[in-house]
């Protein structure tokens, strides 16, 4: 069964995370993407680890299955022409080179757009092509820092922290899968493609969301709070017996029950704490004397009242608990891959569940220019250019 964007080709230009997890996306949902690089590999992932297995990088796992790979020298007249015939034959087309780089090559959307009306063309790069910081690189941790997102995370004794993942670059990822299917959309009625501007810096402010909106409506800093919430109490983690947990009551009704199974009946009558602004304005007090109660007995105990009580809160588990999580496994959130060099590969499910198109593992994560023949074989079929034997790097 074809995948929901079977009928879309896309042209992958682009290396590290937030391009190659868009397109792995793409490619989970049917589309026929080709990777890129230049000669020998040119995804800085491939080299980034450990862990490695036979020189496969975990990192370079994580965003490149559902492709096929070629090998081009775009400093070459012979590079160029090879993406321009390959561009006839796409959908879409993304990069994140710094802005003018493509141009500079001759692949600027002006100049594509005339060979492939229809092109879809994102590009993604650190703080967008237009103002003042355009030329300027970006990387998820600089983009963090000056996004505002380290400045709300962590606590007054840590100081401001960056999210454990590359938050950033995944987030990037998903906004330009959102704007290519858009435009892809959108050419259903006009028949044009389009340019995606597409920036890390935009992207990690719009993850702002409510506490960029806290600022814009009080003009005053946040506080950092750790793992507590700005604008829900009780709404944070919380030490227990043996371990500890995370408390997210969203609503007065479930704070009256938590009150009822932490054995303190009177909070929910109680003025300080009646409602969510009144706990927000009492959070210390009210935080103090619930982290007693939990020090009292293990998390175990105190997940099955939850659940029994339908208050949301959940253990904080280890990658390995993860793992073996059987509700992910259920969702077939960990699957398995031969890849030709590194043998049997466990990577990341794909979270996006269609009923009638679901998500399909059709090809490993390639190794440099694993397909140029079969590629290039097809272009001469169609008499755009002639092939190069082999995986010999154009």
């Amino acid at each position: 069964m074809a995948g929901a964007l079977g009928n879309i080709r896309v042209l992958d230009l682009s290396r590290v995370l937030a391009g190659p997890y868009c397109t792995m996306i793409l490619g989970d949902l049917g589309a026929e993407v080709v990777k890129v690089e230049a000669p020998g590999g040119s995804d800085e992932t491939r080299k980034w680890g450990p862990p490695f297995k036979e020189e496969v990088s975990a990192y370079y796992l994580s965003a490149n299955r559902n492709k096929k790979a070629i090998t081009v020298d775009l400093k070459t007249p012979e590079g160029i022409e090879i993406i321009k015939k390959l561009v006839i034959e796409s959908d879409v087309i993304i990069n994140n080179f710094k802005t003018g780089t493509m141009d500079r090559f001759g692949l600027g959307y002006d100049e594509l757009s005339q060979l492939n009306p229809k092109l879809v063309y994102c590009s993604i790069t650190g703080f967008g092509e237009t103002g003042p910081d355009r030329d300027l690189p970006g990387y998820d941790f600089i983009i963090q820092a000056m996004s505002g997102l380290m400045s709300i995370t962590g606590t007054t004794d840590s100081g401001p922290q960056k999210s454990g993942v590359a938050i950033v670059d995944v987030l990037t990822g998903l906004y330009a899968c959102i704007g290519i299917q858009a435009a892809l959309q959108e050419r259903f009625q006009s028949g044009k493609g389009q340019k995606l501007d597409i920036s890390l810096y935009d992207s990690a402010v719009s993850a702002l969301v409510n506490i960029g909106s806290n600022y814009l409506m009080s003009e005053k800093a946040p506080m950092l709070l750790g793992n507590a919430h700005a604008n829900i109490v009780p709404y944070q983690t919380f030490k227990t017996l043996d371990g500890e947990m995370v408390i997210a009551v969203g609503n007065d009704h479930q704070f009256q029950a938590l009150c009822h199974v932490v054995g303190k009946p009177e909070y929910a009558a109680d003025e300080r704490y009646r409602t969510n602004p009144d706990r927000v304005a009492h959070r210390d007090e009210l935080v103090s004397s619930l982290q007693k109660v939990f020090l009292t007995k293990e998390t175990a105990y105190w997940q099955k009242q939850c659940r029994d009580n339908t208050i949301p809160s959940g253990p904080i588990q280890s990658l390995e608990e993860v793992v073996q999580d059987k509700q992910l496994q259920a969702r077939e959130m960990f699957l398995t891959q031969d890849h030709p060099t590194a043998g049997k590969i466990r990577m990341i499910g794909s979270p996006l569940k269609l009923s009638r198109t679901p998500v399909q593992l059709k090809y490993h994560p390639p190794t440099p220019g694993e397909h140029n023949e079969e590629i290039l074989n097809l272009l001469a079929q169609k008499q755009l250019t002639t092939t190069s034997k082999g995986e010999k790097a154009i």
